[in-house]
């Protein structure tokens, strides 16, 4: 490709998922690359794609120049306004990111998360156990949505019966552009889910402020920072942030990472004979289908990288898809390896934003995958799948599978 010419971000180059032969072609030849817009939003600025695992650490170490809370987290800024950006922690700089996030921390160390291991457990095998009987499923309709909905649901104190809701509401915001998840059009999100989202929270924060409770939407509605509390469109913004991320995030990779399985039985029949590699197969699938494509910081001064010079207010984008199979880092990038235990930046690349709920994913990912392959260990695929139409979430919409015959025991 003549890469002086390339848009990385186009709806055709994404509905087969990330362009990995592009990413491959940039690190190489232009590994922080210039695009000069995006063809369905014209008024929006250009923007810098790094693509190497290097550059994307020193991006995301180095707050001071590469702002998260300038211009937004993602390359357009289309679907949410800036205000309500910048009221989520993941939208802030320090030292009012730390101080917020820092309210979250404690309770999702990698300790505090283990003892959830068997309210997980037990929400994965009610959803497993509902396939009773079934033939086919869509891996992610019927198992991966209701788990992690159920899982951050309890974290967040969302009745069961909201969960369906709220996954609707969480899908339609973050794929907003596309035409099955949001068929309103990307103009539709601040008309009708921003406010549903704020008309729901609200329903929560008045609860929570009357009778305070132990999930995390009380821990937002009775915080204070500098001696304040936050104000409504924050506490909203941060039970969002929560939900979206926990909603996305396993769901991705969990249903990327069976189908993968599927594609290489040899390594699937690994895990089925020693299920100790399944912690591996888990951080490999993290490193080849990271939930998040990318994340956006904005330049604060005139600096060089990776060869290209990078102007003050120029919109830095972060692509976790590339460098997560940077040839530099990791050997036969494009081959699913369930021994090679990669580290990787499915979570970020240090710094300040890496990932608050990385614990919770692993878990909720490690439970999946046994519980799913304790039972069909001869999963097969049974159809079409089709991906989210976005160059920001990358995950898959639809995978249906035949379940096989259930393994005894």
């Amino acid at each position: 490709m003549d890469l002086q010419q390339v848009r990385v971000v186009t709806r055709e180059g994404w509905q087969q998922g990330p362009p990995h032969r592009l990413f491959s072609q940039l690190r190489t030849e232009c590994p922080v690359h210039w695009s000069d817009g995006f063809d369905e939003y014209p008024d929006e600025a250009g923007y810098w794609s790094v693509t190497t695992a290097q550059d994307i650490q020193t991006v995301s170490r180095d707050w001071q120049t590469y702002s998260s809370e300038l211009g937004g987290i993602t390359a357009a800024n289309v679907s949410f306004p800036i205000e309500l950006m910048r009221a989520m922690f993941i939208g802030m700089d320090p030292p009012k990111h730390d101080r917020l996030k820092m309210l979250f921390q404690a309770g999702f160390t990698p300790r505090r998360i283990a003892a959830h291991e068997p309210a997980v457990r037990a929400i994965v095998i009610d959803v497993l156990e509902r396939l009773e009987g079934r033939e086919t499923c869509d891996l992610v309709a019927d198992v991966a949505q209701p788990i992690v909905s159920r899982v951050i649901g309890g974290f967040m104190g969302i009745p069961e019966s909201d969960d369906a809701a709220w996954a609707t509401l969480m899908n339609t915001a973050l794929a907003a552009g596309d035409p099955d998840l949001n068929p309103e059009g990307m103009d539709s999100i601040v008309v009708n889910e921003i406010p549903e989202i704020f008309r729901r929270c609200s329903e929560m924060i008045a609860a929570r402020r009357e009778q305070p409770t132990d999930d995390l939407m009380s821990v937002l509605v009775h915080a204070e920072i500098d001696g304040e509390q936050l104000a409504e469109h924050e506490i909203v913004m941060g039970f969002f942030l929560l939900v979206a991320a926990g909603n996305d995030s396993t769901k991705a990779t969990y249903c990327s990472g069976i189908r993968a399985l599927m594609a290489h039985p040899d390594q699937r029949a690994e895990l089925v004979a020693d299920p100790s590699l399944i912690s591996s197969a888990v951080e490999e699938s993290l490193r080849m289908f990271p939930a998040f494509a990318h994340f956006r910081r904005t330049a604060t001064r005139d600096i060089e990288l990776g060869g290209s010079q990078i102007r003050e207010g120029d919109k830095v984008v972060m692509w976790y898809v590339s460098s997560n199979r940077d040839e530099t880092r990791y050997e036969d990038p494009d081959r699913f390896d369930v021994r090679r235990n990669p580290e990787h930046q499915a979570f970020g690349a240090g710094g300040r934003h890496f990932c608050l709920g990385a614990a919770l994913a692993r878990l909720e990912l490690n439970v999946m995958f046994e519980e799913t392959l304790r039972r069909y260990p001869e999963m097969s695929p049974a159809g079409k799948v089709s991906w989210v139409e976005s160059g920001f979430i990358s995950q898959l919409k639809s995978l249906p599978v035949t379940l096989g015959p259930r393994a005894a025991g």
